[in-house]
């Protein structure tokens, strides 16, 4: 690799990482960060869950390994979140092969700063008394439906709902980080089978480079780092990149 070409891909690199870090930390971040961010520098947002989504399957693997050597796993709370999950996941890969970028974009960009301000509410009601969750089910349908149709969404809707239910939050992030796995691996072959590999650029091997990079020390911060004040900082990031893509898409 040419030092040109290394240089173009180290903007990459360092989202991956933060990302996934911040992913490893809360149990969600790292499909909404990087899609909002590939979405507004204009790729497809089919193009951006399919190659998101690829390279999430190696972060998750790498970070699920790191969440079970940590204890950090409630595996039957897992049980009843990734079969669920995977249905939702295959579902909204095919729904957003079928609507057109130009159409999708705007639509997607509002989902994820939707998303951003849903991360900022949870914030001020974090954390919360610690109790068994009730519904688990629908929420890993929901949340890999919408993480395939966004790009992103799995760990914001699953993780911050099984909160505010009062789950634990270490054993939480665990689990959803481990359970995503799976449906990351359900959704990017349903995108190989219906886009092929032309969704693969260098902007996602950036991702991919910084987000296994980050995946055991991410893994390792959900043991030691308060999440209310990362939290907060993902969900205004989120925000306000997500609607400056809105801003560039009307005007």
């Amino acid at each position: 690799m040419s030092t040109d070409a290394f240089a173009d891909l180290l903007p990459f690199i360092a989202v991956g990482f933060a990302a996934q870090l911040v992913d490893g930390a809360l149990g969600m971040a790292f499909g909404v960060i990087s899609s909002t961010l590939l979405v507004s520098l204009g790729v497809p947002p089919a193009a951006a869950s399919a190659g998101v989504h690829t390279v999430e399957t190696f972060t998750t693997a790498v970070s699920g390994i790191s969440h079970a050597i940590h204890r950090n796993i409630d595996w039957k709370l897992f049980a009843r979140l990734v079969i669920p999950g995977m249905i939702g996941g295959v579902l909204g890969a095919y729904v957003l092969t079928q609507i057109d970028a130009e159409v999708a974009r705007p639509i997607v960009l509002a989902y994820l700063s939707c998303i951003g301000v849903l991360l900022m509410w949870r914030s001020w009601r974090y954390p919360p008394k610690i109790k068994n969750p009730r519904i688990v089910e629908p929420l890993g349908l929901a949340g890999g439906f919408l993480d395939a149709a966004g790009g992103g969404g799995w760990g914001p809707v699953v993780t911050s709902n099984l909160l505010i239910q009062g789950a634990s939050p270490r054993k939480t992030i665990g689990t959803v980080n481990t359970a995503e796995f799976f449906l990351t691996l359900t959704v990017s072959a349903t995108f190989l089978f219906t886009l092929g590999v032309a969704f693969f650029t260098q902007a996602m091997l950036g991702l991919l480079i910084g987000g296994v990079l980050a995946a055991p020390l991410g893994a390792w911060l959900a043991k030691k780092v308060a999440p209310r004040p990362l939290l907060m900082i993902v969900g205004v990031v989120l925000t306000l990149t997500s609607g400056y893509g809105i801003w560039r898409a009307f005007f």
